[in-house]
């Protein structure tokens, strides 16, 4: 079974409505003595890095999330659910994230410019993907696919080898992850239509 944990913060029917798009059934649950038994865990998020952290650590999270991750079993971040498992986020101050993927959560510049044309912050809607390492939800997407972000950090990991793809917009940026069991993606694959399903259904079809 899928589980997509719910701290209150996040899209969550979206994500379990793909799911289910692609043939797969997922659960969403507000209980952390769930994880435990969940065969591959999704941890989704929008809004501030500090609070939802902070839900985290407030509903018993953490460490069923840490063990799920040891365990080696497929654990899937998206969008804020990326950023929490680096080590730490100076959105509103510094604040400690999960400390899975060493690393850094920053902003976007302020200047950011294409063609001398300046550049809105947050980065929000379609954007490409350029693939450097093929993570397993990456089969079958093309390297210079399309997908939906929205968000105004991004992360850098300490390793560059643990980046699958990245993305510009202004500058390079990590735009997904992938060590071990563990992947994650800073765009939306349940809003990135066709290319999204089949993201969610490659994590599906992980053993």
């Amino acid at each position: 079974m899928i589980t997509i944990i719910d701290y209150g913060m996040g899209n969550l029917r979206s994500v379990q409505k793909g799911f289910e798009k692609v043939g797969f059934a997922a659960r969403v649950t507000s209980d952390p003595r769930d994880l435990a038994a969940a065969d591959k865990l999704v941890l989704p998020g929008v809004g501030a890095f500090r609070d939802c952290m902070a839900n985290l650590v407030d509903g018993g999270f953490v460490e069923p999330i840490r063990a799920h991750v040891a365990s080696g079993r497929p654990f899937l971040g998206i969008c804020l659910g990326l950023q929490l498992l680096f080590s730490e986020s100076e959105e509103f101050g510094l604040h400690r994230g999960l400390d899975i993927i060493p690393g850094r959560v920053v902003r976007f510049p302020a200047d950011l410019r294409v063609a001398g044309e300046a550049l809105k912050v947050p980065h929000m809607g379609w954007n490409q993907i350029s693939i450097r390492r093929p993570s397993p939800i990456l089969k079958g997407v093309a390297d210079d696919a399309s997908v939906y972000f929205v968000h105004s950090y991004y992360v850098v990991p300490d390793d560059p080898e643990v980046v699958a793809t990245v993305t510009d917009y202004g500058i390079p940026f990590c735009s997904s992850i992938w060590r071990d069991n563990v992947m994650a993606t800073q765009f939306h694959p349940e809003k990135s239509q066709q290319v999204g399903l089949t993201i969610l259904k490659n994590f599906g079809e992980l053993s």
